[in-house]
């Protein structure tokens, strides 16, 4: 049975390349594209494919938040990241919502069909570069950075701003401001406001005001 899979990727040329390594070649069924995350969603149920091979940047969701809904969506599907970055922001939330794989764009064609029959087979496949990032991780585990904007907002909670506050100073809605900070409690540990404001003066994230 040939493994029936759907691509994922905002950019009409780049689905057609894709789908060109593809069809012609017995193993491979495309069975569907989608040009955002909630099509690939709908896609996805409708095709029930083996392998999702999709990029990481697109309009509308997330691709860690598309991740996650698809195996929620539909469980023993394979998720194949195939984009253009792998730096941390990008590889980390992606593995962690339960990517079989990510490579980067520039695989060459035979490496990414090996690679599509591995994801349905539930191995795990990495480009080099990205396997580094991973290997780091384990090595320093204890960091896990926040973000600009996550310390911004631990910033803004640590001098007493509400949710509200924040996000008008920010310039974001009150839902962002929670997102951030169920994050920043994730990277460091805790469970509430007072605490992370605690462990970042603890770790050095965050500074006393002078005088203070």
């Amino acid at each position: 049975m040939p493994i029936r899979m759907i691509i994922v990727d905002d950019h009409p040329v780049v689905r057609d390349g894709l789908r060109g390594i593809f069809t012609g070649d017995d193993a491979f069924e495309v069975v569907g594209e989608a040009a955002d995350g909630p099509e690939a969603l709908v896609v996805a149920l409708r095709t029930s494919p083996d392998v999702v091979l999709m990029d990481l940047r697109m309009p509308k969701m997330s691709g860690a938040e598309v991740i996650r809904r698809l195996r929620e969506q539909t469980p023993g599907i394979h998720v194949l990241v195939l984009t253009t970055f792998d730096n941390d922001a990008d590889v980390l939330p992606a593995i962690e919502q339960g990517a079989t794989g990510y490579l980067l764009k520039d695989t060459p064609r035979a490496d990414l069909r090996r690679a599509v029959q591995a994801a349905a087979r539930g191995e795990t496949v990495l480009s080099p570069s990205v396997a580094g990032v991973l290997a780091h991780r384990v090595r320093v585990p204890e960091q896990r950075a926040l973000s600009r904007r996550e310390i911004e907002v631990l910033g803004l909670i640590a001098r007493g701003a509400t949710n509200r506050e924040v996000a008008a100073k920010l310039f974001i809605t009150e839902a962002t401001v929670k997102t951030h900070l169920l994050h920043l409690f994730a990277k460091l540990g805790v469970n509430d406001r007072a605490a992370a404001v605690a462990a970042a003066y603890e770790s050095g994230l965050l500074k006393p005001a002078a005088g203070g």
